[in-house]
């Protein structure tokens, strides 16, 4: 009996995490769909225009709900799980601590789409023309993704990258309870992610931010390097993947899918 009863307790949280990853997967989905109408036809290649700052920011959070809701799903549910036990033991753990939690992973990733915002019509103001369709603008493009594919081989990217592949480590070590607690927690996840996928995103700048189909691309090379069990292969694979990129924009850019050319 008392074995019937533990397995039926197993069953009942895995269903449990089961939904929330289903929650977590369908937000991603129809962010997805939101993202493809919102940028329907302003992807005009690379170093597209984001547009004014109120349509940015919303397509900007509405863009990492699709890209980062998948690869995030684990570490969502290490805290649920950690929070659903206290809460079953009777220690405080107050409901809704799991949404906080993933709002202050977003808040962190809004506040670095902001300074990458901020910086790129500073620097598009203060020298006209830097990011066209000319041969300049595609060297800058290839530049910087070559850029974000050596960052993938340095210390900082290991240790970040680390942050994010063991979920309940990182939360062991570091959990806070009560709503403050839970946003805490999620705004410092949210900064690791951004340590270890900064110039991921940086590169889709340079590709076209409006461009769900490179979209598609940096989600899929995050979601691989943060959950496939091969850590060093995915990374090292993620890598020559944008050094191949670089090279094809720099030299050969007609025969890259999405720039405009």
């Amino acid at each position: 009996m008392a074995r019937s009863t533990a397995r039926a307790t197993v069953f009942r949280v895995d269903l449990r995490e089961a939904g929330l990853v289903a929650v977590l997967l369908v937000l991603a989905a129809v962010s997805w769909i939101v993202s493809a109408v919102q940028m329907s036809g302003m992807d005009m290649g690379r170093w597209t225009d984001p547009g004014p700052l109120g349509f940015f920011l919303a397509t900007w959070v509405v863009m990492l709900a699709a890209m980062m809701f998948p690869s995030v799903a684990p570490m969502v549910v290490a805290y649920a799980r950690i929070t659903e036990h206290r809460r079953e033991t009777g220690r405080y753990a107050p409901p809704g601590s799991t949404a906080v939690f993933v709002a202050g992973y977003l808040i962190s990733w809004t506040v670095f789409g902001l300074a990458a915002y901020a910086l790129y019509t500073a620097v598009a103001a203060l020298v006209p023309g830097l990011f066209s369709s000319d041969p300049g603008g595609r060297y800058l493009a290839a530049g910087v993704i070559f850029a974000a594919a050596v960052y993938q081989l340095t210390p900082a990217k290991n240790v970040s990258l680390m942050k994010c592949r063991t979920p309940m480590d990182f939360i062991l070590h570091r959990i806070r309870y009560g709503p403050i607690g839970a946003l805490r927690l999620g705004l410092e996840h949210g900064a690791w992610c951004v340590a270890c996928c900064w110039a991921l995103m940086v590169a889709l700048f340079a590709l076209g931010v409006m461009s769900v189909g490179w979209m598609a691309v940096v989600g899929a090379f995050i979601a691989l390097e943060k959950m496939l069990p091969w850590k060093r292969l995915a990374n090292r694979s993620v890598a020559v993947a944008l050094g191949l990129i670089a090279v094809f924009v720099a030299f050969v850019p007609g025969m890259v899918p999405g720039l405009g050319i």
